[in-house]
């Protein structure tokens, strides 16, 4: 008898067994502490370069946006040793990216286009523009800043958002990365147009980056939103010039 009470007792005091799955997925609670205090760092220093400082174009979508997009998002990487945020920049995903992202930006493209010549009653007609004379050289300016938003934006803040709030629907984290990119975008925006078109260009930018924000939670992929962005950006460049 006692035996079979030594069995039994033994037995309800064994721990739970745990799965596996449980164990390998279990995540960190103070992994992504920095990114909060990081973001709201770059965030100010952000509004204070657009507000304080006048530099050309090329020099902020270039140099500028690599120091206050690039170089926060690598210093994270290199503190928080997050490998999530790095694979959406694999080299493996380049071809797959590149594809991708001239399908998504020339139906971007397209639908732009066809809602500028409907609403303005244009003609179409044929135009060289791959050999008209800048057309390289924005296109560069586009992929600059299609990469460094993408990375900054997508690759780090969408990532770390549905890592850090991962129990959130999609739908939530999709918006909070809507609003941080639209936040963002508020001192140039203020700075490149009159006070009555403010309104329509935050109306772009919030679909704009809402569409992008699915995009990337189905991908994970830098380049497909880095190319569609840059085509995106063409269109806006030749339709308002």
């Amino acid at each position: 008898m006692r035996l079979k009470k030594s069995k039994s007792s033994s037995r309800l005091r064994r721990p739970p067994a745990v799965p596996i799955a449980a164990t390998t997925n279990t995540y960190p609670a103070g992994k992504h502490l920095a990114f909060i205090p990081l973001l709201s760092l770059v965030f100010i220093l952000w509004v204070l370069y657009r507000s304080l400082f006048r530099f050309p174009v090329w020099f902020d979508e270039t140099i500028g946006k690599a120091v206050f997009f690039g170089l926060p998002v690598w210093l994270y990487i290199s503190l928080a040793g997050s490998k999530s945020i790095a694979e959406t920049f694999a080299p493996n995903r380049i071809h797959k990216g590149l594809i991708l992202g001239i399908t998504i930006g020339g139906l971007l493209g397209f639908g732009g286009t066809l809602a500028t010549l409907l609403q303005q009653r244009a003609v179409v007609q044929a135009a060289p523009l791959f050999t008209s004379d800048g057309f390289w050289g924005e296109f560069f300016l586009a992929m600059m800043t299609g990469f460094w938003e993408t990375l900054f934006f997508f690759s780090w803040i969408m990532t770390m958002i549905t890592e850090k709030y991962r129990k959130w629907p999609l739908l939530n984290q999709v918006l909070l990365t809507t609003i941080i990119f639209v936040l963002f975008h508020i001192p140039n925006t203020l700075l490149r147009f009159e006070l009555s078109a403010v309104f329509g260009q935050f109306f772009l930018l919030f679909f704009f980056a809402l569409g992008q924000a699915f995009l990337f939670a189905r991908t994970k992929n830098l380049y497909a939103l880095a190319l569609s962005h840059a085509i995106w950006g063409m269109v806006l460049v030749i339709h308002t010039k």
